[in-house]
């Protein structure tokens, strides 16, 4: 069986996601869709393993979640997720619903930094050694 194969119920559930959008969500996916951010291509309500994320750029493994005033209540769930989801190799960016509306353009230059770092790594600094030593 192909290890990448989404769960069809998985991948039913996501879709059905993708309909309602709550308000800080449309917020966001309107600043990410269509390559608008660094021409980086973002998905919504993406699967992952047996998680749906909200956001997700698979060009660069990040993972954007938009906690509302319930996630407070659910730490460890989140906690749990958190870790299944770096487990296959992707990264997380949380921000809670209120600094979307309040921070927009500060959130989307986070993300952007985190895509661009990822892509183009900060370089090394180069090699200071001399040539090859020969012996005269």
């Amino acid at each position: 069986m192909n290890s990448h194969r989404i769960n069809p119920r998985i991948l039913k559930h996501a879709r059905d996601l993708r309909k309602p959008l709550t308000p800080p969500e449309t917020l966001l996916w309107s600043r990410l869709r269509n390559r608008q951010l660094g021409r980086f291509k973002f998905r919504r309500q993406h699967p992952i393993g047996r998680y749906i994320v909200d956001f997700c750029c698979t060009e660069t493994r990040l993972v954007i979640e938009l906690d509302g005033d319930s996630h407070a209540e659910q730490e460890e769930y989140d906690r749990k997720r958190t870790q299944e989801i770096v487990e296959q190799g992707y990264h997380e960016m949380r921000f809670n619903n209120r600094d979307v509306f309040k921070n927009l353009d500060g959130i989307l230059e986070m993300i952007l930094l985190d895509c661009e770092s990822t892509i183009h790594p900060p370089l090394t600094p180069p090699f200071q050694g001399g040539g090859l030593e020969t012996n005269p």
